[in-house]
C-alpha cells in the first residue's frame, strides 16, 4: 500500500464536533443518494448536436437544490461562445451561488459540472445510463460518479456542516460548470467576466479520483495535454496498386511509419525536447495497474522508469483517430493520402507551446527519411497546462487529515494521468488560492465509459471528508 511523504496534523475540531458531523452525514445519506439518483435522471450533454433542453433542466434543477440549503444568492449565468464564422452560441449554463464569509473568515469555492458525456453504444450497458440502479454497493447511471457525485458531495457537506451546529463562519461559493465534457470552452471568458464573484481562498474540485475504493487521494499532480493531426499525402489521386504498387508506398503505410517514429522500442515517446521535470515518490504496483486498465496477460508495459512516473510524470503520446478507407469500401488501389490525430500527455513542468512545436519539429525531421519525402500536413489542435499543487499549504494538509478522518485509512498524494485544462486558469486568476482536488471516483467507475458506477462508501466518506473540511478551515 502506498504511503503519503507527509502525515497530515490532526484536524482543528474536537470529539464532540466531529461526531455530530458524522451523525449528520449519515442521517440524510439516504436521501442524498435519492437526490443523486434524480439528479442522474437528466440527460444533460453540453455537446452540440444533442438537445440543449435537458441541460437547462440539469442546470434549474441544481439551482433549486442550492436553494434548498437556504442560500438566497444563486444565479444561472451564461457566455457566449464565438464561432469562427462570427456567429454566437451559448456555452454550457453554470450554477453560481454564494454564501458570504463571516468577517476574518476565509471562503471555499466549490466546483464541480452538472453536464455528462453522451452514453456511447447503447448496447453495452447492462443499465438503462439515466437511471440509475444500485447494484453491489455501487450506483450505476450516466454522471453517477463524473460529476454529479461531486455536486451531491458539495451540497450534503455544507448541509451537514449546518445540521451538526458547526457552522465555522467560512464563505461557501458553487461553481457547478455545465459544459466541462464539451472542453469547458466559454470557461476562461466566464473567470474573466465572474472574477469577483468566484474569487476564494480555498478552491476544492471534486472531479478526481481516489487511490482505490477505501484509499482517499489528494490528487497533487495533472498531465497537460496537446493534441493534433498528422496528414500524410504521396500522390495526387488513388492509383492502381498492381499497375503502381512497389515503387510507391501508400499514404497509410507512410503514416504507419510515422506513428512509428513517436516512440522508441521500449515504448518511450522519442520526441526530443520534452522531458520529464517531476519525480513521483509513490509506488504503483504492476499488478494493480493491470487489473485497473484490463491490461491483456500478454501484453508487456511500456516505457521506463517508475510506474508512477510513466503515469503522471513522463509524456505519453497515443493515435486516438485515423481517416483511412474503410475495410468495406476498400479497393486494390494506392491511397494517396492519410490522418492521423495524436494526443500527448503532458507532465507537471511541461510547457504546451513548446510540447507541440517538438512533435511538428519531430514529423518535419522524419520526412525525408521514414516518409521519403511525402507531403506532411502539421494541424494543431487543443491544448493545456499541466498542473501540480503545493501540498503543505494549510488547507491541503487539513483536506489531508479530513480525509484521512472519514475514510479511516491513510490518504494518498497522487498523480493523476488525466488531464483539466481548466485548473490552469483558476491557478493563474486566483493565484493566492489553494487549489484541491479531490473526487469519488475509484478504479472501477468507468467514467465516460459504458456502466459507469459510483462507490456508495467512498462517497459517502468524500461527504464526511468535506463537511470536516468545511468546519475545520474556519478555525
Amino acid at each position: 500500500m502506498p504511503e503519503t511523504p507527509q502525515t497530515p496534523p490532526a484536524l482543528p475540531l474536537d470529539p464532540e464536533t466531529i461526531a455530530r458531523i458524522t451523525a449528520a452525514v449519515e442521517e440524510r445519506l439516504p436521501q442524498t443518494v435519492a437526490t443523486l439518483k434524480e439528479l442522474v435522471a437528466i440527460p444533460g450533454i453540453a455537446w452540440d448536436s444533442f438537445d440543449r433542453a435537458p441541460l437547462e433542466r440539469s442546470a434549474q434543477a441544481v439551482a433549486a437544490l442550492i436553494r434548498s440549503l437556504g442560500l438566497e444568492d444563486v444565479e444561472i449565468l451564461t457566455e457566449t461562445l464565438m464561432e469562427s464564422d462570427g456567429t454566437e452560441r451559448p456555452g454550457g449554463p453554470a450554477v453560481v451561488a454564494r454564501r458570504p464569509a463571516q468577517p476574518g473568515k476565509p471562503t471555499v469555492l466549490l466546483y464541480a459540472h452538472h453536464d455528462v458525456q453522451p452514453v456511447g453504444e447503447l448496447a453495452l450497458w447492462e443499465t438503462e445510463p439515466f437511471t440509475a440502479v444500485e447494484k453491489d454497493g455501487r450506483l450505476f447511471g450516466r454522471g453517477a460518479a463524473d460529476d454529479k457525485a461531486g455536486i451531491m458531495v458539495h451540497l450534503a457537506a455544507l448541509q451537514a456542516m449546518l445540521d451538526a451546529g458547526a457552522d465555522s463562519g467560512v464563505g461557501v461559493t458553487f461553481f457547478i460548470e455545465g459544459e466541462e465534457e464539451a472542453g469547458s470552452p466559454t470557461f476562461r471568458t466566464f473567470l474573466e467576466r465572474h472574477r469577483e464573484k468566484l474569487a476564494a481562498d480555498v478552491i476544492v474540485v471534486a472531479d478526481s479520483a481516489n487511490w482505490r475504493v477505501g484509499v482517499p487521494a489528494l490528487t497533487t499532480s495533472l498531465r497537460g495535454l496537446v493534441d493534433g493531426t498528422i496528414g500524410v499525402r504521396v500522390l495526387d489521386h488513388a492509383v492502381h496498386s498492381g499497375m503502381f504498387g512497389g515503387p510507391v508506398l501508400d499514404a497509410p503505410t507512410l503514416l504507419a511509419r510515422l506513428i512509428a517514429t513517436l516512440h522508441d522500442e521500449e515504448g518511450n515517446v522519442a520526441i526530443a525536447g520534452l522531458e520529464q521535470q517531476h519525480h513521483s515518490s509513490i509506488e504503483y504496483p504492476e499488478a494493480d495497474y493491470r487489473a485497473d486498465s484490463s491490461l491483456l496477460d500478454s501484453v508487456r508495459l511500456a516505457g521506463t522508469g517508475s510506474l508512477a512516473d510513466r503515469l503522471w510524470n513522463k509524456p505519453a503520446l497515443s493515435i486516438i483517430g485515423t481517416d483511412v478507407t474503410r475495410l468495406d469500401v476498400a479497393s486494390n488501389t494506392l491511397q494517396p493520402e492519410a490522418r492521423a490525430k495524436f494526443s500527448l500527455r503532458l507532465g507537471p513542468g511541461m510547457d504546451p507551446v513548446t510540447a507541440m512545436s517538438a512533435v511538428r519539429a519531430h514529423v518535419e525531421s522524419v520526412r525525408s527519411t521514414a516518409l521519403l519525402g511525402a507531403e506532411v500536413v502539421f494541424e494543431p489542435g487543443e491544448s493545456g497546462q499541466p498542473f501540480a499543487t503545493d501540498t503543505s499549504a494549510p488547507a491541503a494538509r487539513t483536506m489531508m487529515a479530513a480525509l484521512r478522518e472519514a475514510f479511516g485509512s491513510e490518504p494518498v498524494e497522487a498523480g493523476m494521468g488525466g488531464s483539466i485544462p481548466f485548473t490552469a486558469d483558476l491557478v493563474e486568476m486566483f493565484p493566492e488560492a489553494t487549489l484541491l482536488i479531490t473526487g469519488v471516483e475509484d478504479p472501477d467507475s468507468r467514467a465516460h465509459s459504458a456502466n459507469e458506477s459510483l462507490h456508495l462508501g467512498d462517497f459517502r466518506h468524500a461527504v464526511l471528508a468535506e463537511a470536516l473540511l468545511l468546519a475545520a478551515v474556519g478555525h
